[in-house]
């Protein structure tokens, strides 16, 4: 018999793969997101995912208003 592989990922390979492109599932309320130019929107729930283009290191930031 073959192990069983655990199916929950990180929050950090959540971010991971919304940046690849890989998931369009929005974090907060699971909704479909929009790729446009730098940044990923969810249109339900208004948040925001952007890249901090002025480091060396890539930095994420993550911005959602409450109602």
């Amino acid at each position: 018999m073959s192990s069983v592989a655990p199916l929950h990922r990180t929050l950090e390979q959540e971010l991971q793969a919304l940046l690849r492109g890989a998931s369009l599932e929005c974090l907060v309320c699971g909704e479909f997101v929009l790729h446009t130019g730098g940044m990923i929107t969810c249109p339900e729930c208004n948040s925001c995912l952007r890249r901090d283009h002025g480091s060396a290191e890539t930095q994420l930031q993550f911005d959602s208003q409450a109602g």
